[in-house]
């Protein structure tokens, strides 16, 4: 996945005058031969051709986005005084942008528990082409600078192009689980039909099959996903979905194995429909991915502060 990054002139190199710089005459010595010795000071021509300064430029975007609206931000260290000193957050991007390319390697069959399922998927997208992969891994790097802020050490289950596919959900949740994840949230937009709007959070049914066994998460990850869901609608202003969760802004499923196997409170978030055009607008905007994010670090800090 390509970020854009800010695009800064090249340094322009420092230039001289071409000039002497000294002429000295010899002193006559007995049997010696006079000279002159010139010394002249060669400056390097500097500026940079226009095609130097397109070398490090960003490749375009896919269509619908807005150009220099990805934040890509570097990982900061946690916080030493915050709030969250101690906690642990897992953060999983749904899908990733690799996937199209890996359509063999997704598509593998793995067991969640209480069904067979796809390794992965490839994700939706708005009708102008910004994917929902590309929309879940910049709202995670800005939940993700948001949580160190507070204290708290974050993992994601993948940041950019590594891996360079999946991973499959049963390792996203392990991730979690082997981080023992004070939290974990698994963030995505939907792709339902145009005047399908809003937002939910998808909480883990209690589940006991095969390597599935939510029931000891099932109180605590509601608790957080109400904590999340009432601040990410007063932080974004956006209202719960009108297609899901009879509006709740909660849905409770048990065929999801992102949830069904984990071992720690977790839910899914569905930020918006990116279908809807009303939506698309929402989400394909950076001002408003920072709101999404502000809304759900301000719900897992809740949480996690009790």
């Amino acid at each position: 996945m390509s970020y854009t990054s800010p695009e800064f002139d090249p340094p322009q190199q420092r230039r001289f005058r071409r000039a002497p710089l000294a002429v000295g005459l010899a002193a006559l010595v007995p049997g010696a031969l006079l000279g002159w010795v010139v010394y002249e000071g060669v400056g390097r021509s500097g500026g940079s051709s226009g095609g130097a300064g397109q070398a490090g430029a960003a490749a375009p975007k896919s269509a619908g986005a807005v150009p220099g609206d990805d934040a890509k931000v570097p990982s900061a260290s946690p916080s030493a005084g915050g709030p969250l000193r101690g906690k642990v957050v897992v953060i999983d991007p749904g899908h990733n942008p690799g996937n199209f390319q890996h359509t063999s390697e997704i598509n593998q069959q793995v067991n969640i528990g209480t069904n067979w399922k796809e390794c992965d998927t490839t994700g939706t997208s708005t009708n102008a082409g910004y994917s929902e992969a590309r929309f879940t891994l910049d709202v995670a790097d800005r939940l993700r600078t948001l949580l160190e802020k507070q204290g708290a050490t974050v993992k994601l289950t993948h940041d950019g192009d590594q891996p360079a596919w999946g991973p499959c959900v049963t390792k996203r949740a392990e991730i979690g689980n082997a981080a023992h994840a004070d939290a974990a949230i698994s963030i995505h937009a939907d792709g339902a039909p145009e005047g399908d709007r809003g937002f939910h959070v998808i909480l883990p049914a209690s589940v006991h099959s095969g390597a599935a066994d939510t029931r000891p998460i099932v109180a605590s990850s509601r608790t957080l996903g109400e904590r999340i869901e009432s601040d990410f609608a007063k932080v974004t202003g956006s209202a719960p979905s009108n297609y899901v969760g009879n509006g709740t802004g909660l849905d409770v499923r048990q065929d999801l194995g992102g949830l069904n196997l984990s071992t720690v409170p977790k839910v899914f978030i569905e930020c918006g429909n990116m279908r809807d055009s009303k939506d698309a607008a929402l989400l394909t905007s950076g001002a408003w991915r920072q709101k999404a994010a502000q809304g759900m670090s301000e719900g897992i800090v809740s949480f996690l502060r009790g």
